[in-house]
């Protein structure tokens, strides 16, 4: 049941979930925001009739604006705390995720690069991924600069690497403090990327990681954020690690119960952070510094769970 959002309070969670109903396409389906308490309680559970496919890559812009995307279909949007449901005019690409720079203007990152998908792969996906219009191909996994009024500024044509299946752009990012890098993974693929924002250029990877692997899943990269220390805080699947950027060094680790947790983002204090499993559907809430997880939210929303950001008011 869809119900309207509750006034926004500082400390509120809001998740995006989708109901895969589609056996044909195993991404397809309704999507939902849901907002929590910060007691994690569920407050309310808003239904998307503007997306076809999984939503995620939830987070507030400076206004306090609420962004979402299905990078399926193409669409952006924009929730406002009044109810308003916002399509945004971006040219027809599989954005996913955004960043937003102090000036106003963001970055959003290509979700998929390539036309084609790992043979072995695509074998077992049920999966329809769109193609940019007028072409063959499902995208170029490159980042956009738009202004604060949606007009295209820049492209930057960023590495990917492609994920286990080949077809992965820029899937996650965060910028920089100083707002002139990105740091940026195709998920499920070794790599720890970085692109020169400023200087339009690729950096070399802050993390590479080549076989021989060790016993377990590989290594993997998922989301990330920089603590308000700077600090890089970086998902590999089971663990977060935190990552000293010059050296390429992991120096601490802090486990999580479990794999499959894909989504980060980081309490503006820096103190804790809340990580979404995408194999479970679970939210948990941990403390940064013990490792300890301070609560969870169950959303069982099993592999159809691909955003979660908490509310901390606007920045001005």
């Amino acid at each position: 049941m869809s119900t309207g959002f509750k006034p926004w309070a500082s400390g509120d969670i809001f998740i995006a979930v989708t109901d895969l109903n589609n056996p044909a396409d195993d991404h397809a389906g309704i999507g939902h925001i849901r907002q929590y308490g910060a007691d994690l309680v569920l407050k309310a559970d808003v239904s998307l009739s503007q997306t076809s496919h999984l939503v995620g890559g939830l987070k507030f812009d400076r206004h306090g604006v609420l962004w979402a995307f299905d990078s399926h279909d193409h669409v952006v949007l924009n929730l406002h705390r009044d109810g308003r449901v916002v399509v945004r005019d971006f040219p027809p690409r599989a954005f996913s995720h955004a960043n937003f720079a102090a000036d106003g203007s963001l970055y959003l990152g290509e979700h998929v690069v390539g036309d084609s998908i790992k043979p072995e792969i695509q074998a077992r996906m049920k999966t329809y991924i769109s193609k940019v219009p007028g072409s063959e191909r499902f995208g170029d996994g490159h980042v956009f600069k738009f202004d604060a009024a949606g007009k295209l500024q820049k492209e930057y044509a960023t590495q990917t690497h492609g994920g286990m299946g080949g077809f992965l752009g820029v899937t996650m990012s965060a910028l920089s403090p100083d707002g002139k890098r990105l740091v940026y993974c195709s998920e499920t693929g070794p790599r720890l990327m970085q692109y020169d924002l400023a200087n339009d250029r690729q950096l070399p990877d802050i993390q590479n990681i080549q076989p021989p692997f060790p016993p377990g899943p590989p290594p993997m990269f998922f989301g990330m954020d920089f603590g308000p220390d700077g600090a890089l805080y970086v998902l590999r699947g089971g663990s977060i690690h935190v990552v000293d950027e010059k050296s390429g060094a992991t120096t601490r680790q802090i486990p999580l119960a479990g794999f499959g947790w894909a989504v980060l983002d980081l309490a503006r204090d820096g103190s804790y952070a809340f990580v979404a499993s995408f194999f479970t559907g679970e939210v948990a809430k941990v403390d940064l510094t013990t490792g300890q997880k301070l609560g969870s939210i169950q959303t069982g929303a099993v592999k159809a769970l691909a955003g979660v950001v908490e509310y901390q008011g606007e920045q001005g």
